[in-house]
């Protein structure tokens, strides 16, 4: 396919299994394209980096042309959103500003850091089932039931509950898949309501059983006067759940696989224990958990030869910056972990909305990537199989035998 006739199309063939090439042929296409479907897409790094630190808006209300799939819908009203269009994954300063401030009370890096003997604790028990059995699949035993035990027991989510709290959300990211059918979109609204009811009924029980944990300290999260409405908490709790476990869980996954396929960048990480540090940020930028952003603009952006009018859709492709040799040199789509600069990869974001649980992510997998390799030197793939999404692409099933 020529550069000139390229348009990004995820339903490709082969983009499942490998939507590398696809991004390195977006990029070759220009720094900016407008794509049949109603919105911008842009790939390159510098690019991407930019618009993550821009004060474009993530409020759909600023829509002035409606992507295909949300012409004709009322979901750019807030109240039909997922989570309210309430949560800070959906709101601009002023209002992101203070929801922020009042959940960074609660998340606080000594809170993260208190947790690392806890998480050490669950990866060696995960370590051991799968040394036991002998040929296990990781997701199963490691990469889900890692991130999904800690969000719970951070927010003190009753044990009872994991079980359809865990369905509703897997329905409920699919609100950041592009291309999202009628179907597919009556379907997550359906969730969307399940999971809020849910939400509104536990902390309705934790304010009368409060705990030493992140529900309860949400619950009373105050700055000068100022708290959560109860709305506004159903949705930071709905945000914090599923972006503490959706986005490690694919991270997790794909960072094993990558390095089981690089054995020598695997003895690497068993031999040289400083490089754990920055091999977490080489795995994310190497294989992104998640490759989508979108920002709506508020004024004209210009991208190269383009100009982005105010109130478009716009994709940034945080999986082709993260591969973009304009940044990262000729070897862009080689895993090293030793790259020096992987620290800038795009895939937790940058200025406002950079991830607030970035540190807890990083403590999890700082702590299983290494202990996988060395646990399990001659490991090897047996099968696997990816989730099918497009955006939170990872792994559905990583069978090894070690």
């Amino acid at each position: 396919m020529s550069t000139e006739t390229f348009v990004f199309d995820p339903t490709a063939p082969g983009f499942a299994d490998d939507p590398y090439p696809h991004y390195a042929q977006l990029r070759a296409a220009g720094p900016a394209q407008e794509h049949p479907l109603g919105f911008w897409i842009i790939s390159r790094h510098a690019d991407v980096a930019a618009l993550q630190r821009s004060s474009h808006s993530v409020d759909e209300q600023h829509l002035r042309h409606l992507p295909a799939w949300k012409s004709g819908s009322t979901e750019v009203r807030k109240e039909s959103r997922v989570m309210g269009g309430l949560s800070m994954l959906d709101q601009d300063p002023p209002d992101h500003t203070r929801l922020r401030r009042l959940v960074s009370k609660a998340f606080t890096p000594r809170s993260i850091e208190s947790l690392q003997p806890r998480v050490e604790e669950l990866v060696e028990q995960a370590l051991a089932r799968i040394a036991e059995r002998g040929t296990a699949d990781v997701i199963a035993e490691l990469a889900f039931p890692l991130p999904f035990t800690i969000i719970s027991e951070m927010l003190g989510i009753p044990v009872g509950e994991h079980t359809r709290l865990r369905e509703l959300t897997e329905i409920v990211v699919l609100v950041f898949e592009p291309f999202a059918s009628p179907e597919t979109q009556a379907r997550i609204r359906e969730a969307n309501q399940e999971l809020f009811a849910m939400v509104r009924e536990l902390i309705r029980w934790k304010r009368a059983t409060p705990g030493d944990d992140l529900l309860t300290a949400l619950i009373g999260a105050e700055d000068n006067g100022d708290m959560l409405g109860e709305d506004e908490l159903i949705s930071q709790v709905m945000f914090l759940y599923i972006a503490g476990h959706e986005t490690t869980v694919t991270h997790l996954g794909s960072g094993i696989l990558s390095l089981l396929r690089h054995p020598d960048q695997a003895r690497r990480l068993r031999t040289e224990p400083d490089l754990a540090a920055g091999a977490v940020d080489e795995l994310m930028r190497f294989d992104t958990p998640v490759h989508l952003m979108r920002r709506i603009t508020i004024a004209p952006l210009r991208v190269g030869e383009h100009e982005i009018p105010a109130g478009s859709w716009v994709i940034g492709a945080l999986a082709a910056a993260n591969r973009d040799p304009e940044f990262w040199g000729a070897d862009a789509d080689e895993l090293r972990l030793d790259r020096p600069n992987a620290h800038q990869n795009v895939s937790l974001g940058a200025g406002i909305h950079h991830c607030l649980g970035a540190a807890l992510v990083r403590m999890e997998a700082r702590i299983v990537f290494p202990r996988f390799v060395t646990r399990f030197p001659e490991a090897t793939v047996v099968d696997q199989t990816w989730n099918g999404r497009i955006n939170l692409r990872g792994l559905a099933t990583l069978t090894i035998s070690v």
